[in-house]
């Protein structure tokens, strides 16, 4: 426990990067060297800038303790790239993580025919259907999923992964105590229960734009190779793709529909060489000289369909604005619905407000009378506009709120 304190300390040292990290690790014999040395002992690793150098030396460990507060609260665990159990698979990638984060059973990656399955988020009816047959077959023919648990392609995968019972790794790009989305919370604990969440993040670290492209570089490298579902020309799947071959990890790609934008990239894949995969077995069965005793051919997933919840992630481009006679007829229905307000059923407040932010609550109250243009709403509010939309974005996923078409939004009631 003293010696995972100085492992935390050096990795979340404010403006040190992970090439210094590994310097440093790779420098002295341990983070607790790092943290004893002085600053010329230090300057001799080469590499580091004045501003490095200067934060090391505040030498302030109060950070680190806290984490491993929150860790034990959690049921988080630690690993280092100097234990025995850390991925040799992981380990020999350029840039491997100093420190994993953990719920659940750590698989035994090295010994497994791991495949990274990667994809939209704002997937077509074709790609959410076909990510969960895939994460089925794979997990049937001795397979195990790997993604990163986001919302569309990942999920998904998943979902067909664990129906067979097989295990699962889901890699995050945030704290292992926050859920994102928020509808992956019952994803979380199914992967938890037949495998491992796992996250380079300290618990509390918000889903960051720039936390993911460095997320990704795991999920490959813990992998023997990555299969794109569906994925647009400009995707952080076709970094995974870039960043597997960069690790010498094989690349599958699913055909997709000539003409669909959502499938260019995955399409483009194929063209540049990737190898073709109609079915899991087409990626499962490359690994099976090497995994004689855990790999067999299956039928499994052909009867898999995307179930309610599953298709409410299906993206729908935005819709065109709506002729003025349309708007007309918008705005009578809008308003015969608020001169009938008394007849409402709101939604509980109280019931529901620990499922809220204070943005949504407010949101939520400002739509009891009755459906808001976005404009009059934001107004109302007082927020800034980007608070609003998001937070209203959110609420739709929650399922509290719907979008009626001329940008108006209403309570979600039944």
């Amino acid at each position: 426990m003293s010696q995972l304190r100085y492992w935390i300390w050096l990795t979340n040292i404010p403006g040190l990067s992970l090439t210094s990290q590994l310097r440093l690790i790779r420098g002295f014999e341990g983070p607790e060297e790092v943290f004893l040395a002085d600053r010329e002992a230090l300057g001799r690793v080469g590499g580091l800038n004045r501003q490095e150098l200067d934060a090391l030396e505040k030498r302030d460990l109060r950070r680190a303790d806290q984490v491993l507060e929150d860790c034990a609260r959690l049921q988080i665990r630690i690993l280092t790239m100097q234990d025995a159990a850390y991925p040799r698979r992981l380990l020999s990638i350029e840039n491997p993580p100093p420190v994993l984060y953990y719920k659940g059973t750590l698989l035994p990656f090295d010994q497994l025919p791991a495949v990274a399955v990667v994809g939209s988020r704002k997937a077509s009816a074709y790609g959410l259907a076909t990510a969960k047959k895939m994460g089925c077959q794979i997990g049937a023919c001795g397979g195990v999923v790997i993604s990163g648990a986001a919302r569309g392609i990942d999920s998904l995968a998943l979902e067909g992964a664990l129906s067979t019972g097989a295990p699962v790794a889901a890699v995050l790009g945030n704290g292992l105590d926050i859920v994102y989305p928020y509808e992956a919370k019952n994803l979380y604990a199914d992967v938890i229960r037949q495998g491992c969440l796992i996250s380079e993040f300290v618990p509390g670290t918000k889903p960051l734009g720039t936390n993911f492209p460095r997320r990704n570089r795991i999920m490959s490298g813990l992998s023997l190779a990555v299969l794109v579902v569906e994925a647009a020309k400009k995707s952080g799947s076709l970094i995974t793709a870039d960043l597997a071959m960069e690790q010498g990890r094989d690349v599958f790609a699913v055909p997709g529909n000539v003409g669909l934008e959502a499938c260019e990239g995955s399409n483009l894949l194929l063209q540049e060489g990737a190898m073709l995969a109609t079915c899991g077995w087409d990626v499962v069965q490359c690994y099976q000289a090497r995994f004689p005793d855990r790999i067999r051919r299956a039928n499994a997933g052909e009867q898999l369909t995307l179930s309610p919840q599953d298709a409410k992630y299906i993206y729908k481009p935005e819709k065109q604005e709506i002729t003025s006679s349309e708007a007309g007829s918008a705005e009578s229905n809008s308003e015969k619905r608020i001169d009938n307000a008394g007849k409402r059923n709101y939604i509980d407040l109280q019931r529901i407000k620990d499922q809220l932010t204070e943005d949504e609550m407010v949101l939520v109250e400002l739509l009891r009378p009755g459906q808001k243009h976005v404009d009059d709403i934001i107004a109302e509010s007082g927020m800034p506009a980007a608070r609003v939309l998001a937070s209203l974005t959110l609420l739709e996923v929650k399922g509290f709120v719907v979008q009626q078409p001329g940008k108006r939004f209403d309570l979600n009631i039944e």
